[in-house]
């Protein structure tokens, strides 16, 4: 996937800096940064990696992919909700964060909840809107707790929204074409670097376009510049894998990069 890629970073002094990627270098308004690792966008000390937009408001997709729904009716004990969802005119959109406060970036731990006995990545392509619709996409990673959301389907504000449950980076990226689908990896790595789970996708398997998705979130709501809306997984580990402290996820989309952040206990993040 081609097209132009930013990313924000901060030095040793703190402060925050806009820049574009070009090869193996990130281009500042008076100096370069050097990429050490093409696939992480890992830049070298002292600079590092931020979430590549603070969005106002994070929304998100559900049910957007068969997959997806075919999990939600696994885990939950009510399972004609999800099969309408799938089916139904109306997607799933609901409030994942506001003025990133639960979000973290690239190499930022992510939460498990305390709460909770069954946690999941979830990697998505994430759009990043401003004025009509999508003007640039991310990686993100909507972190969720099956059991809790299982149990009932309103408890999902309990299951996704808490400290360390979205993830954003490496950078942004404007597709030179925005009819192309974009592959989606993920691999769960244990904290000995063995590998736990790993699988792919595509955006092709959605069931829903981002014009669907962005026109039904705009639907008599005011969306601020700057929101990013998660569009959906199509990756679902299987029952018996759960996110666990000391575990790394990283989600690789060609054209963005990978996505790395650690697993600790979102009690830690508070």
């Amino acid at each position: 996937m081609s097209g132009q890629r930013s990313v924000r970073l901060a030095g040793e002094d703190g402060r925050v800096h806009q820049g574009e990627v070009r090869g193996d270098e990130v281009v500042l308004a008076a100096e370069s940064v050097q990429i050490v690792d093409a696939r992480t966008l890992d830049l070298a000390p002292p600079w590092r990696l931020l979430a590549p937009i603070v969005p106002p408001e994070t929304w998100a997709a559900g049910v957007t992919y068969r997959r997806s729904r075919d999990a939600r009716v696994e885990e939950s004990r009510i399972e004609d909700v999800y099969t309408l969802v799938y089916e139904a005119e109306r997607p799933e959109l609901f409030l994942k964060d506001a003025c990133g406060r639960r979000t973290v970036g690239p190499r930022e731990p992510i939460g498990v909840r305390g709460d909770a006995t069954w946690t999941v990545p979830e990697p998505e392509l994430a759009l990043v809107l401003n004025g009509g619709g999508p003007v640039a996409v991310t990686i993100g990673n909507d972190v969720s707790s099956r059991d809790i959301e299982g149990a009932n389907p309103l408890y999902l504000p309990q299951a996704k929204v808490y400290a360390g449950a979205c993830a954003l980076g490496p950078a942004l990226l404007a597709p030179d074409d925005w009819s192309s689908p974009f592959t989606i990896e993920l691999r769960i790595l244990a904290a000995d670097g063995a590998v736990v789970f790993e699988g792919e996708t595509s955006t092709a398997e959605m069931v829903r376009s981002f014009d669907e998705l962005v026109g039904y979130l705009r639907r008599d709501n005011p969306i601020p510049s700057g929101t990013v809306l998660l569009t959906g997984t199509g990756l679902v580990p299987p029952d018996e894998v759960s996110l666990e402290p000391g575990q790394t996820v990283e989600i690789h989309v060609p054209g963005i990069g990978t996505l790395v952040n650690p697993v600790v206990a979102a009690g830690e993040l508070l």
